[in-house]
């Protein structure tokens, strides 16, 4: 059996709770609706304690990789985006394998900022030989509050299109950095796998290789303009971001993209998040592995 069909969900939550929790992550419910049907599911015998156990992050969990490992090296480097907030600022980390250059990788949040589990991903991917940087939409801001609902609320605040900005100036500071070996690849989850799918289509050279992970397309005008070959990552169950991708794919089939789309049995949205009962730790690792090859061979010329 192979480890996509070993993959099993949470049996003990309700499917709808997870479907509730997805409109509410992502602006489609306000936080008193989405605990008020939580409470409906009380007496079906559900404690609320378990529920939003379950369902909000626990970041405690989300570390697989140490900033104290003697792999890696991470720290904050700014950039300059003229045409977004001005200043950025990113999670970058690098391996401590001493290289004249390596293979770059943008790490792209969801849309509530730079959180422990996506800084957790860039010390992943300098652990396996990347130079990951993870910017913060929310820099402008102050910074990632601490917890999500805020992170949320301060990132649906600001100028859509200069966040796609600051993303944009952040690509091409890492493509150019010092440490790069001119071969950029980026990975991103929800708004981030969007964001990659933006970068993708916005810039044809910009990409050598991209990764959404249960992202929507960027807008049908630019999608013609693809050119990086791209891993589409989706989970069986995510029907919000699912839906998209019939018209994405004859794009990308239309223009000759060099695509391939995994769909994840029985996962959620979110599934590569270990910091909740999203968490689909069979398909996650599946996907992660799928990730690092990718990146391997299209960034590094490995075949």
């Amino acid at each position: 059996m192979s480890a996509i069909e070993k993959a099993d969900k949470p049996t003990h939550i309700p499917e709808e709770a997870f479907d509730w929790y997805d409109q509410y992550a992502h602006g489609g419910m306000d936080r008193r609706t989405f605990m008020k049907k939580l409470g409906t599911l009380t007496a079906l015998g559900y404690s609320m304690s378990v529920l939003t156990t379950a369902l909000l992050p626990n970041y405690a969990l989300a570390e697989q990789v140490s900033f104290n490992d003697e792999d890696i090296v991470a720290t904050y480097e700014q950039f300059d985006s003229p045409d977004g907030h001005g200043k950025g600022r990113g999670y970058l980390v690098k391996p401590t394998k001493e290289q004249k250059s390596y293979p770059v990788v943008l790490v792209i949040h969801e849309n509530r900022g730079l959180n422990p589990y996506v800084k957790d991903v860039a010390r992943r991917l300098a652990k396996a030989g990347f130079l990951a940087f993870a910017p913060d939409a929310l820099f402008p801001v102050g910074g990632y509050p601490g917890n999500d609902d805020e992170g949320r609320a301060l990132q649906k605040g600001l100028d859509r299109a200069k966040i796609q900005n600051d993303f944009l100036a952040a690509a091409h500071h890492l493509k150019s950095h010092a440490l790069s070996n001119g071969k950029l690849g980026a990975v991103g989850f929800c708004f981030g796998g969007y964001m990659v799918n933006y970068l993708a289509a916005v810039d044809s050279d910009l990409l050598a290789a991209g990764v959404p992970f249960y992202g929507t397309p960027a807008s049908k005008e630019l999608r013609k303009n693809i050119k990086a070959p791209l891993i589409i990552q989706l989970g069986e169950l995510d029907k919000r971001v699912n839906a998209s991708w019939p018209d994405y794919e004859a794009d990308l089939k239309a223009n000759q993209v060099d695509y391939q789309m995994f769909m994840y049995k029985n996962a959620n949205h979110g599934f590569h998040n270990d910091s909740t009962s999203r968490y689909d730790q069979a398909n996650a690792d599946l996907a992660w592995q799928r990730t690092i090859e990718f990146f391997a061979q299209k960034l590094r010329g490995q075949s």
